[in-house]
């Protein structure tokens, strides 16, 4: 089992954080040119995370990994690793997560206020080098629904789940912390093309929720956190497929 994990290990290492960063600006460069540029994109993302995330299921069934070793698990408070107070301050801060996310869902359908407010702050968010992956016709986002699904379900077993189990397997003299960090690093590195902002930002949330997997021993509710997250990014106004095919023709002329 240990070629195995270090296999899986060296393919997180590299497909990412490097062929993930070369696709992403590949992608920049022809997403203003192609309508089917971003549905192809996400189809793209989807694969390149079911492909480890289906090999670590694969791991679990036919060697002595368990679906509690990954996190698969019913959630159940843990204080001996993490200590009382870190513990319950993780999930105040999860509870944070979720309350905001929900309020974002449920304010943007029922208030104009908040509508207003979170295109703005979308319209801001907009700047950043990365905006180009965000969803912006209709189409594009039924897809992100899936997207953010598929982020949720397998960077959770991923970057949790397996390589917090894998480094402490494979390192069982490290501590905790260490684990903690090399694993959320990954995460991080994972989100080269948000740039060196971004990495930090995601390794940042890594460890957050690192901590929140010890403090539960189950990815399930990071999973449902994960969801939301990415799947608010795609709130805001909508066009349609043929308002890009005009730009692009008002483009070219």
């Amino acid at each position: 089992m240990v070629f195995v994990l270090w296999a899986l290990i060296i393919f997180i290492i590299i497909y990412e954080p490097i062929i993930g960063y070369f696709g992403y600006q590949r992608f920049k460069n022809v997403v203003k040119e192609q309508t089917k540029a971003r549905s192809n994109y996400y189809v793209h993302i989807m694969i390149g995370l079911w492909l480890p995330t289906i090999s670590i299921l694969l791991l679990v069934l036919f060697t002595k990994l368990s679906f509690n070793d990954i996190g698969i698990a019913i959630p159940s408070i843990h204080t001996d690793t993490l200590g009382t107070v870190l513990t319950y301050s993780v999930l105040l801060i999860g509870l944070l997560y979720i309350s905001i996310m929900v309020y974002y869902l449920v304010g943007y359908q029922v208030s104009q206020k908040v509508r207003t407010k979170f295109i703005e702050a979308k319209d801001k968010e907009l700047n950043v080098s990365y905006s180009d992956i965000l969803p912006v016709t209709e189409k594009e986002k039924k897809i992100w629904n899936y997207v953010s699904l598929t982020a949720g379900i397998t960077e959770e077993i991923i970057y949790r789940g397996f390589l917090l189990f894998a480094f402490s397997y494979l390192f069982p003299d490290l501590s905790i912390w260490a684990v903690i960090v090399l694993s959320s690093l990954l995460f991080g590195l994972a989100h080269t093309y948000q740039g060196a902002i971004g990495v930090i930002r995601t390794t940042i949330v890594g460890i957050i929720f690192s901590c929140l997997y010890i403090g539960m021993s189950s990815i399930i509710p990071l999973v449902i956190i994960h969801f939301l997250i990415d799947y608010v990014s795609k709130l805001g106004e909508s066009t349609t497929d043929k308002d890009i095919h005009e730009e692009e023709v008002r483009h070219y002329r």
